[in-house]
C-alpha cells in the first residue's frame, strides 16, 4: 500500500477495512465495468465482511444553519463515518476530489475515500480528511 498521506489508511482501521473490500472487488472484476457494477459488487463485499454501510445516502446541505431542499447523494456511507465516492474512469480529476470534499463539508464528516475502479492496471484511491 502507498505510504503517502493521500493513500494512507494505516492509522484508520475502518478505512483499511474499506480499501481491503475495494481491492477484493477489483481483483475479482478488474476494470472496464460501469460504476454501478462496482457499486453493487462493493455492497456485496461489504455485506460479506459484515461492514455496515448505507447506499446512496441523502446528505443534507445547509445555508446559514438552515437546511436546503437540495441535497447531495454520495455512493456509500460506511460505518456511519466514512463517505465513499466511487468512480470508473481512466483517471481521477480535481473535480472528483472537489465533489468528495463538498460531501465532507456538507455532512461535517471528517473522512472520505475516492475510489476509482477504472484506472489501469490497478485500483486508484484517495483518502481525504476535512
Amino acid at each position: 500500500m502507498d505510504t503517502d498521506p493521500i493513500h494512507s489508511a494505516d492509522h484508520d482501521p475502518d478505512g483499511y477495512a474499506l480499501i481491503g473490500a475495494c481491492y477484493e472487488v477489483h481483483k475479482e472484476l478488474g476494470n472496464g465495468y460501469l460504476e454501478d457494477v462496482y457499486q453493487e459488487s462493493l455492497e456485496l463485499e461489504l455485506t460479506d465482511r459484515s461492514i455496515p454501510f448505507v447506499a446512496q445516502p441523502k446528505l443534507p446541505i445547509f445555508y446559514k444553519g438552515l437546511p436546503l431542499r437540495k441535497h447531495y447523494e454520495a455512493d456509500l456511507l460506511v460505518l456511519d463515518n466514512i463517505i465513499v465516492e466511487l468512480k470508473a474512469v481512466k483517471a481521477l480529476l480535481l473535480e472528483h476530489e472537489a465533489q468528495l470534499l463538498h460531501y465532507l463539508k456538507a455532512t461535517s464528516r471528517r473522512v472520505g475515500y475516492l475510489v476509482n475502479f477504472g484506472a489501469f492496471p490497478k485500483l486508484d484511491w484517495r483518502r481525504r480528511i476535512r
